[in-house]
């Protein structure tokens, strides 16, 4: 079984939303998050889907479950006091409802839209080829490495230089051994899922997605996301 894991948890600070967050800002009249989930909902080899949401915007997340018709998702569950804590809520969900064994997760974004089909499917196979997956984009531009004192400590050669994205993808009961190890641990606020499964020795593959697979963080990142939308839609863009 292929499950999707989405983090809808953010509550849009360093997008200065007044009244909602990030997730639920509307693009061409849908929210955000079901322009992201509808992705995983109409691919055909996602099974399962479940929602990470803050907790006071479950019924609304609720209430957007039943008008779009999103039969793939069976569970909504709060999110934790940090990114990490809040996908793993996501993951112990999908363990209670469909097991461990033999299962795929990817964790995604609920503010990344912009993802294809086939970055979908590439992550579900690099899984099952390799164990693990993390969509990155190749580095256009030199990347550099700084200190504290913002001096620059080394520069990675470009060619092998890639821009962490999502979905990250695992062998579900891979990534809970490693969450809960961590837990036990006292880390509980990893930055992502690759950085934590590279802690504990895990091996991970790339899958090069789509250069457009934006994160919606700023006000800059919404307009950007809703002009690429718009291209897309005027097929101005492949």
């Amino acid at each position: 079984m292929n499950i999707a894991v989405i983090f809808a948890g953010g509550s849009g600070t360093r997008m200065h939303t007044k009244d909602k967050p990030k997730q639920f800002l509307m693009v061409h009249g849908k929210p955000i998050i079901i322009h992201t989930v509808e992705l995983f909902q109409y691919h055909p080899l996602i099974d399962k889907i479940v929602v990470v949401c803050i907790e006071d915007w479950i019924p609304y997340m609720e209430e957007l479950v039943f008008r779009y018709r999103l039969d793939k998702i069976e569970k909504i569950v709060p999110g934790g006091p940090t990114g990490q804590l809040s996908i793993f809520n996501g993951l112990e969900a999908a363990e209670k409802l469909y097991g461990t064994e033999g299962n795929i997760v990817l964790i995604h974004d609920g503010v990344r839209p912009l993802i294809d089909e086939k970055c979908i499917t590439d992550n579900i196979e690099c899984v099952k080829e390799n164990g693990s997956a993390i969509t990155c984009i190749k580095a256009k531009e030199t990347v550099v490495l700084v200190d504290d004192e913002g001096h620059v400590t080394e520069v990675p050669d470009r060619n092998q230089s890639r821009l962490a994205r999502a979905p990250q993808s695992f062998w579900l009961k891979d990534i809970l051994n490693a969450q809960r190890k961590a837990i036990s641990e006292g880390y509980t606020n990893l930055i992502d899922s690759c950085t934590l499964m590279r802690k504990y020795g895990y091996r991970i593959s790339v899958v090069i997605g789509p250069d457009g697979n934006i994160k919606i963080t700023t006000p800059d990142d919404f307009y950007t996301f809703r002009a690429l939308y718009d291209a897309h839609e005027n097929q101005q863009l492949d």
